[in-house]
Order: structure tokens, then C-alpha cells, then sequence
């Protein structure tokens, strides 16, 4: 990948409903070498499919909790049995792998307090082998981005 390539990614990533025809004017190159170059970005599964970007509040899910979980073991059955879950778990939107205290972050949308509860009573509190979760919620974003940063 060179910095054509990033270029595009970049351009993409800002607005995925570019025509080729204005992407290309963007990265200063002909259609046709545009075409290719973005087609095979997705072929190589650098760029992984095209979506709507949602405003959580308007969509009706305003409350963004971060919950970082414990396991209390780390056997194959089991994190392999929580993470089943948390791809299961529609509520989930990311979950990382994280070093420190905690093994997993999530990030978890719901309608409100009372969906929240819900969600941990019935949902993460049935999942075996979870020996913590710590939740905090947001009450504000300062900056949220899908555009990667330039690499030098």
C-alpha cells in the first residue's frame, strides 16, 4: 500500500459515497487507476465493506456505557464462551482486549438506565466465567472519528 492508496482510504473514510469520479478528482488521478486502486482495496480486504454512519441519540439510543470486564479464568472454555457471547449480543458495539486489570472494554448502547440494567441482569450476568464488570457511562463526546491518522 502506498500513499496513493491512503490517500483514497482517507478520502473514503471522510465520505463513502464518493462517486469513483469525484474520488479520483480528490487523489488526483484518472477514473480508471482510481477504480483499480480502490478495487483492489477491497479485494485485499484493506477497505471491509461501506455503512451509514448513525447518530446513537437520534436512532433512540442516547446512553453509551464503557464496561471493562474481568474474567475470573483465562482456560480456553471460557473466553471462548464470553466472546461467543459478546458477538451474539446486539448491544455491544466494540469489544477490545485490553492489558491492565480488566481483559475485555466494551462499548454498550442502550435507550436508558433501566435498559442498562436489563442488560447486565440478563445478559452479562449470564454469561459464566465474568468476575467483574465495572461500568461508567458517557455523558459527552469530545471526538469520535473514522478517519485514520496519517502515517509518516
Amino acid at each position: 500500500m502506498d500513499g496513493k492508496d491512503r490517500e483514497i482510504i482517507k478520502a473514503l473514510q471522510r465520505n463513502g459515497r464518493l462517486t469513483n469520479q469525484d474520488l479520483a478528482a480528490q487523489v488526483n488521478l484518472s477514473p480508471s487507476p482510481c477504480l483499480r486502486r480502490t478495487r483492489a482495496l477491497e479485494e485485499k480486504g484493506v477497505i471491509k465493506g461501506y455503512t451509514a454512519i448513525v447518530d446513537e441519540r437520534a436512532y433512540g439510543l442516547p446512553v453509551t456505557a464503557l464496561v471493562r470486564i474481568r474474567l475470573s479464568s483465562h482456560t480456553g472454555d471460557v473466553v471462548k464462551l464470553f466472546e461467543k457471547k459478546v458477538h451474539e449480543t446486539e448491544q455491544i458495539l466494540d469489544c477490545y482486549v485490553i492489558t491492565g486489570s480488566e481483559d475485555y472494554l466494551l462499548r454498550v448502547l442502550v435507550e436508558d438506565l433501566k435498559s442498562y440494567e436489563e442488560f447486565v441482569r440478563h445478559k452479562l450476568h449470564n454469561i459464566p466465567g465474568i468476575a467483574s464488570i465495572d461500568s461508567s457511562f458517557a455523558y459527552g463526546v469530545l471526538k469520535q472519528s473514522n478517519v485514520f491518522p496519517v502515517m509518516t
